[in-house]
């Protein structure tokens, strides 16, 4: 069992949230193990998050939710603690991705985040962080959440075709990636087209970048390096790349000829092919 130690609620979202853990196990007159056993996991583990030295997930705060009587109180505190595993320099855009209600993104080598398998962010994020993968791809993947939204942004997506090619993880993680961009083919409010090869020079030659538009605010333009972002409002920043963007919207495949592009690379590089429906097939 963890040796239980004091926190400081007030230092960062995790320390809340294990504080809060603790305090309502030990109201409801439960020890760690008798909460570990009532939402199936261990009491090391209990005893990890009380002491933040474990992220917890969004199920296991929704099972504790349900095992405590709290109300949804952890459902909603997981969201924040995911949240600041992010990288310090890229929170302050994902708070603004939150808000958005459109968004643009042009990736000339990665898949963007909000489209990422599980496994794709895995693979990437364990190059870096090694031994930090789970909390990072817990993190990864509640930031997909805004699309699940009653209300969800508007994303518009241009790859590059080197991103199909690009193998992260194997081929068998190329693979569940690229059909997972084929079920967003018929998707109402996420639109992705691949910029082939063909296009030679682009106005996206100097790097990927995001256009964020919101209801109320200004529009916001991101890029990052590789321990930095840069987001700026600036208008004639705004103004450039907007036309930009438009540009590589225009010399880009339709929808459905990227994803004729996309089932051919799944095919022909990684080994299977798509059915129409944007299954797959062996």
């Amino acid at each position: 069992m963890v040796k239980l130690r004091d926190l400081d609620p007030s230092a960062s979202p995790l320390d809340y949230y294990g504080a809060e853990l603790r305090r309502l196990r030990e109201a409801a007159g439960l020890s760690q193990p008798q909460l570990g056993s009532c939402v199936f996991v261990t009491a090391s583990l209990i005893g990890q998050i009380e002491t933040t030295r474990r992220v917890p997930t969004r199920d296991f705060s929704e099972r504790v939710d349900a095992a405590l009587g709290t109300d949804g109180l952890f459902s909603r505190l997981v969201g924040l603690v995911l949240r600041s595993q992010l990288p310090t320099w890229f929170q302050p855009y994902a708070e603004m991705e939150a808000q958005a209600s459109f968004i643009s993104t042009y990736q000339c080598q990665l898949v963007y985040g909000l489209l990422q398998t599980e496994a794709y962010a895995r693979a990437l994020l364990g190059v870096d962080h090694p031994g930090r993968e789970p909390e990072l791809v817990a993190a990864r993947m509640e930031r997909q959440r805004i699309l699940e939204r009653g209300t969800p942004p508007a994303l518009w997506v241009v790859l590059g075709e080197a991103v199909l090619h690009q193998e992260v993880g194997g081929q068998d993680v190329m693979r569940g990636q690229l059909a997972r961009l084929l079920e967003f083919r018929d998707h109402p409010w996420v639109q992705v087209q691949v910029l082939p090869y063909s296009v030679g020079q682009h106005t996206g030659m100097m790097g990927s970048f995001n256009l964020l538009r919101f209801e109320d605010d200004p529009d916001l333009f991101y890029a990052e390096s590789y321990d930095t972002g840069h987001m700026t409002a600036n208008s004639q920043v705004i103004r450039e790349r907007s036309v930009g963007y438009a540009r590589l919207q225009s010399c880009a495949l339709s929808t459905g000829g990227s994803a004729e592009l996309i089932a051919r690379v799944m095919e022909e590089r990684y080994g299977q092919r798509a059915a129409p429906e944007g299954r797959t097939v062996a």
